[in-house]
């Protein structure tokens, strides 16, 4: 019997129609547009404006539109993983919601929290429950409103972070095709530098912590950047070095959005082109959970079966970390 991987068969992403321009930026905080996309590489993102909607009904937008692709229904799912930092609530999962609002009747589900890395290790999560033989339909998705979080007067953190949400099918694959190996990576101490202050059972919802703002994103800008830089460039080189993957092997670098400088020191300590690599921050900004699954579906028509990926990503905690895997399925627009 070969081998059974866990094997792409659909990828689908959304985002909301409300867009941040940095000129917009402009008008909220001390900042230009050429400082912003000399430092990131971002020049708007989209933000779910609407208060009433959360991260699930992006997800259902992303993966009805899958399911619709892949021309399935959501009772044939077995199981959703739900990358996100941004649930609708504390309690009970997004992925939980997302099931019912969606129809998954005989799937399970449940959130996985990993910051910006997030997808990655729900990926590879959902994949080792297809490698298993027992489930045949996994949907992962990532993403996150990240605008719930985020501290409008706060230069530092409102300049990269935009809302969307992304999801890719996985299936049983014996042809060798799907994830082949993955490095990940974690080290608790980096909560310091990139963190939500508050609303955690450390620091409950209080008026004192609403007050000083301690329910957005903090980070310490410098020192995430040394280590997103060196974290994402050191995983990425090394599983290309562990299955003898040379940079013309190499059909795509995926790269989690966080900031320009930290993607292109991966794609040169990779020895990859910039063509390349999948970028789009510049027009979604960081996603958090949802950058991954946003280039997929972004370059889903360029990728061609066969193809050797690289995904990789960082995030708060810290975590880290990069995934081989090889493309299953032709797009029809292939090129």
């Amino acid at each position: 019997m070969n081998k059974i991987t866990a094997a792409i068969t659909a990828v689908n992403g959304y985002v909301p129609p409300g867009i941040l321009t940095n000129k917009d930026l402009e008008k909220l905080v001390d900042t230009t547009d050429e400082w912003i996309v000399s430092r990131t590489g971002i020049k708007q993102r989209h933000i779910l404006r609407d208060p009433a909607l959360a991260t699930s009904d992006m997800a259902v937008e992303a993966v009805n539109g899958l399911l619709k692709k892949r021309g399935i229904e959501a009772n044939d799912l077995d199981l959703i993983i739900f990358g996100t930092v941004t649930g609708d609530l504390v309690f009970p999962s997004t992925a939980c919601i997302l099931a019912d609002k969606i129809g998954a009747k005989n799937a399970f589900a449940y959130d996985l929290s990993a910051a910006c890395s997030g997808f990655l290790f729900s990926l590879e999560t959902g994949a080792r429950f297809i490698e298993c033989g027992k489930y045949k339909k996994v949907l992962v998705v990532g993403g996150d409103k990240m605008s719930a979080i985020i501290d409008y007067t706060d230069r530092n953190t409102c300049i990269i972070f935009g809302d969307g949400c992304g999801c890719v099918l996985l299936e049983p694959n014996t042809e060798g095709y799907g994830v082949i190996d993955s490095i990940l990576k974690v080290d608790g101490s980096g909560r310091h530098f990139l963190h939500q202050k508050a609303g955690g059972s450390l620091r409950p919802p209080s008026h004192e912590t609403i007050n000083a703002k301690e329910h957005a994103v903090y980070q310490d800008g410098k020192t995430v950047f040394k280590f997103a830089v060196k974290g994402m460039a050191d995983v990425s080189a090394k599983i290309m070095e562990r299955n003898h993957l040379l940079p013309a092997d190499v059909a795509w670098l995926v790269p989690h959005q966080a900031n320009l400088r930290i993607i292109d020191a991966t794609a040169e300590r990779m020895g990859i082109p910039k063509e390349k690599v999948m970028i789009n921050i510049d027009h979604f900004g960081n996603t958090t959970n949802g950058t991954l699954p946003l280039c997929l579906w972004e370059w889903e028509n360029k990728l061609k079966k066969g193809d050797n990926l690289v995904l990789a990503a960082f995030g708060g905690g810290f975590t880290w970390g990069a995934i081989y895997l090889k493309w299953a399925y032709d797009s029809p627009s292939a090129v």
